[in-house]
């Protein structure tokens, strides 16, 4: 009878371990194949800079409220609360021991669109990376050159702050399965213009849009079929508003409205933007005005909820 029960006692650690180790196969970190990353050219530096703006790396990497060459200083060291606790945003200046600057394209990449760090470790999606996913290698390779050419800072941003189970990296292995994809948020239809796909592009890619405009369920995942409906701040302040072309916040302006409202900051009651807008109208308003006519042309697009 003892031997019997040595024998489940063996079956049963036997089938824990290979749940285990399927488990950690599915959730381990995925970085491109290297090949992804090469052949890619020269950097377009002022394209790069284009999608730094489009991006709002210095909403979150530069120091609050920074303007001008200052807001190309990209020290990191901003506290961004949550309800999984507090993330301290990196550095990701030029300086090759305290930032970026000793990364190579393909570590830059994978951090950009895997959620995976330079040593192969899983990145938290207070780093956007769920939207940068979408991102093209060559737009990457342009924002890594550009990323490069700035001011170098040798500033070291604290630790995350965050308790258990939220402090254990391989559980993001598991929100990566359940949420991480490169596919299109939403189905544009056949005929849908140039404008409009480049609208797509900017919103659901670099811009990340839905970071902050799409509702999130317990786990941090958007809610399915909200895309864009607004929520509640994910840093804890206020409400984010709803941007479907439905919404009582932008529903009735015009595509011409959401264009002014992205150049000037103004809406077309004469209302300038304000909380944690005011930094992203600023960084968009250095796009051409084409890219700000596809981003407007696409909020017309979605659907209405």
């Amino acid at each position: 009878m003892a031997s019997i029960w040595v024998k489940l006692c063996v079956a049963g650690v036997a089938v824990v371990a290979a749940g285990a180790a399927v488990a950690y196969a599915v959730t381990m970190p995925d970085p491109h194949q290297a090949g992804y990353w090469a052949d890619l050219g020269t950097p377009d530096l002022a394209h790069g800079e284009r999608l730094f703006w489009a991006g709002g790396c210095a909403s979150c990497h530069a120091a609050k409220g920074a303007g001008g060459d200052a807001a190309k200083l990209l020290s990191g060291g901003r506290a961004l609360p949550t309800a999984f606790g507090t993330f301290n945003v990196p550095n990701i200046s030029s300086d090759p021991e305290a930032g970026i600057g000793g990364w190579t394209l393909a570590q830059f990449g994978d951090a950009m669109t895997r959620g995976v760090g330079p040593n192969g470790e899983h990145l938290y999606p207070s780093f956007p990376y769920g939207s940068y996913s979408r991102m093209t290698a060559g737009d990457i390779n342009d924002l890594f050159g550009y990323l490069k050419s700035l001011p170098a800072s040798p500033d070291v941003a604290p630790p995350h702050a965050l308790s258990f189970p939220f402090n254990m990296r391989m559980a993001v292995g598991g929100w990566k399965l359940l949420y991480l994809n490169d596919q299109p948020r939403i189905a544009l239809p056949a005929d849908a213009s140039d404008a409009v796909k480049r609208g797509q592009y900017l919103v659901e890619g670099p811009g990340h849009c839905g970071e902050c405009h799409t509702p999130r369920n317990a786990l941090g995942g958007f809610q399915s079929g909200q895309w864009l409906a607004g929520g509640p701040n994910p840093e804890g302040e206020g409400r984010i508003p709803d941007i479907t072309p439905g919404s009582q916040s932008i529903g009735s302006w015009s595509e011409a409205d959401i264009v002014n409202y992205l150049e000037t900051g103004f809406t077309p009651d004469f209302d300038s933007v304000g909380g944690s807008m005011v930094e992203v109208q600023r960084n968009l308003a250095h796009l051409p005005k084409s890219d700000l006519e596809a981003i407007a042309a696409y909020l017309k697009a979605v659907p209405s909820l």
